[in-house]
């Protein structure tokens, strides 16, 4: 079974640089205030460190 993350989005995208724009949409998020569950995997841990001012991550 492969270990899992949970990640919100708290923070808006308005006036933020394109890249990060396509990185929260990258982690699939539609809506603020969403959260996903997400593979813990590196690439999901980089996308989530280049948006972690946006985000809030759920650790257990």
């Amino acid at each position: 079974m492969e270990k899992t993350i949970k990640v919100r989005w708290r923070r808006s995208a308005i006036g933020r640089a394109a890249d990060q724009k396509k990185t929260i949409q990258g982690l699939g998020f539609k809506r603020l205030n969403q959260t996903l569950v997400l593979p813990d995997r590196p690439e999901i841990r980089g996308m989530i460190d280049r948006v972690s001012h946006l985000l809030e991550v759920i650790e257990g």
